[in-house]
């Protein structure tokens, strides 16, 4: 017999998830990263020092400059918002985490976004399970509340999509705005004014924050997707036609906002031009989207014939056109793994419809690989840093001391607590897991996403002051501090917006370009190689080398301090 659909659940396997258990799950996931961390170098850095020029009113809020540098993505908002936040926030809380409040909220906003795309997507008539002949299967209304918690599960327990997520740049809007354009277009059958406000936002969120071709793509694909849907898709077809009319409208008001900013640039840069480094982006799709993507192609082969079948269905072809955007993009633009964290609700989303069709043997082995996995990274940590802490066993703190030389253990109890009482709620998890419990269809994904978070948070708190010293640009700015003191200015060249930025927010020193007219005493030049003469582009005898300073962490990323030798 051809069942309509593959999904065969009983209503005793769609009981709740506790909300108080899901709450807190992500509130473990959100708030390490966002409290107590330095910005580290790379795009938050840089992030963050644009938000300074603009809070302190250094820089025009329609063109930011930092060291004579305009950003590298073309969309303001993000650094808008951070700018507003440090301006209004009070005097006793520092820049940086001022700045990440917004973004905070924008994590937990994706997450709320995402749950109930996925509950209005599992709603679709073609997503219910199949009905028993006495009876018995799941209610609509219930089985749409497990896969949607099934759905933020598998989201959280992407490993991909940890540290971009806590990270206050452009790419977390993008994020949270494709996560706001998901919800409208999975709730738009079912309402009309959140989706409405959720599009409108989404799509001027995507263009502010840099990303109008994907905005354009996302409303361009929904209103395929309704204009094209037959009348016997469960709506009726007027319906259907205003609703890709309203997308259509849309996408081009999204177009001209982004043409009137203009924000429309070629970004067509991928790395992945030769094949030979195809198996670089296979191992990038491997990790950083783990677990979802091995359970969305799951999906893809147990709802092959919903798929194929003439008569659209929503609740497959939405995420699949979103996760196929997002790929493409990660495939022909850099950085490629920034531009893959937009598709991963959607892969989520195509996660939670494999849990229907799970045997009960694949199930069991996500569990057990997921037990010894996490298990093992949550023991490594905690033998780091007792090593570091007490010198038992010796090797990891040597290690450590190798790797990062200079740098000195510190003590929180605060942050042992929350770590205590994180592994002991893990404990408890597995213990729950591997006990004889009523089943439900998101029990697959408890352990990924509780593990994921368990990591996450043993990392941002017991080696929390190591990655910030591994991953900050304090200390080479430190070790600047004591060569230069306190001038007026510098110059630099060669200097990347993450190290400007870096000697602006730790050694509050105005960078000029070296290009430039400003006579400062002190010249800054970034350079990764060991020259025997001073480096390229420097005058011998009007600039005299007074240190040659170097990471930490990295010995081969110098920064050639040179005083002026001639007045």
């Amino acid at each position: 017999m051809n069942l309509p659909t593959p999904a065969i659940v009983p209503q005793s396997a769609v009981r709740r998830l506790p909300r108080w258990a899901l709450l807190l799950l992500c509130l473990a996931y959100i708030v390490p990263g966002f409290v107590g961390r330095d910005p580290w170098r790379g795009a938050d850095m840089a992030a963050t020092g644009y938000m300074l020029e603009l809070a302190q009113e250094r820089s025009s809020w329609w063109a930011p400059l930092l060291g004579g540098m305009p950003p590298d993505t073309d969309g303001l908002l993000p650094y808008w918002m951070g700018a507003w936040a440090m301006q209004l926030a009070p005097s006793g809380i520092s820049p940086e985490l001022a700045a990440r409040l917004p973004f905070a909220a924008l994590l937990a906003l994706t997450l709320v976004a995402t749950w109930y795309g996925v509950y209005c997507l599992a709603r679709s008539p073609g997503a219910q399970p199949v009905a028993f002949a006495f009876g018995g299967e799941a209610q609509p209304r219930d089985y749409a509340r497990a896969m949607a918690d099934g759905g933020l599960l598998a989201l959280l327990a992407c490993l991909g999509l940890a540290q971009p997520s806590h990270e206050a740049t452009s790419y977390l809007t993008q994020l949270c705005c494709t996560a706001l354009v998901f919800f409208a277009l999975a709730a738009a059958p079912y309402r009309t004014a959140a989706p409405l406000l959720a599009l409108v936002a989404g799509l001027a969120g995507l263009v502010l924050s840099g990303a109008p071709a994907l905005a354009l793509l996302y409303a361009l694909g929904g209103a395929a997707l309704c204009l094209c849907s037959p009348a016997s898709s469960g709506q009726p077809q007027r319906q259907l036609r205003a609703m890709g009319l309203v997308l259509l409208a849309a996408a081009l008001a999204a177009a001209v906002l982004a043409w009137s900013l203009q924000l429309w640039r070629w970004r067509i840069d991928s790395a992945y031009d030769d094949p030979s480094e195809w198996a670089s982006f296979a191992r990038l799709l491997l990790w950083f989207c783990w677990p979802a993507w091995p359970l969305a192609l799951w999906t893809l082969w147990r709802w092959r014939k919903q798929i194929a079948s003439r008569q659209l269905h929503r609740h497959l072809l939405l995420p699949l056109w979103f996760a196929l955007v997002a790929v493409a993009a990660a495939f022909t633009t850099q950085p490629s793994d920034r531009a893959l964290l937009l598709g991963l609700p959607a892969m989520a989303t195509l996660a939670a419809f494999a849990l229907p069709t799970l045997r009960r043997s694949v199930a069991a082995l996500i569990d057990w690989f997921t037990l010894l996995f996490f298990s093992a990274s949550a023991i490594a940590i905690w033998v780091v840093w007792t090593s570091t802490q007490t010198g038992v066993p010796a090797q990891p703190a040597a290690n450590v001391a190798k790797l990062a030389p200079g740098f000195v253990p510190e003590f929180s109890a605060f942050t042992l607590a929350v770590a205590l009482a994180a592994t002991a709620a893990w404990c408890a998890l597995v213990a729950w897991r591997t006990g004889r419990h009523r089943a439900a269809i998101w029990k697959s994904l408890v352990l990924p996403a509780a593990g994921a978070t368990l990591g996450w948070l043993l990392l941002l708190t017991l080696w929390l002051p190591m990655l910030n010293y591994a991953r900050s640009d304090a200390p080479q700015v430190q070790s600047i501090l004591q060569v230069v003191g306190q001038p007026p200015c510098v110059l630099g060249a060669g200097l990347n917006r993450s190290q400007i930025a870096a000697l602006r927010y730790h050694g509050k020193l105005i960078v000029q370009p070296a290009e430039g007219t400003a006579h400062c005493p002190w010249l800054l030049v970034a350079d990764r190689r060991t020259p025997s003469a001073p480096s390229a582009g420097v005058d011998g005898q009007q600039w005299t080398l007074a240190a040659q300073l170097a990471r930490p962490t990295d010995r081969s990323d110098f920064i050639w301090v040179y005083r002026r030798s001639s007045p």
